[in-house]
């Protein structure tokens, strides 16, 4: 479990050893408070995030647009992991 701003999170998956919880941190914003699903990419060793919500199908960022993102705004191969974050009493 990894714990940022407040949310919890879990790794659902890592794709060649993508995740480094200290540069999760470290890139995390508030603006990504609001998606339940959190995709990382590196490319050139810079971690990009992106959110995507489980809510509204309509949206570009549902969630079972992860692997079109994937595959069309990632580098081919990238390093990537997949958090999904975990209701809390919050």
């Amino acid at each position: 479990m990894i714990i940022v701003n407040g949310k919890v999170f879990e790794l659902v998956k890592e794709y060649r050893e993508a995740f480094n919880e200290q540069v999760f941190r470290e890139k995390y914003t508030e603006a990504l408070d609001k998606y339940d699903v959190i995709v990382g990419d590196i490319s050139s060793n810079i971690l990009r995030l992106k959110g995507f919500t489980t809510k509204d199908p309509t949206s570009p960022n549902y969630v079972k647009n992860i692997p079109d993102y994937i595959n069309e705004s990632c580098n081919y191969n990238c390093p990537y992991f997949i958090l999904k974050r975990v209701k809390n009493n919050e």
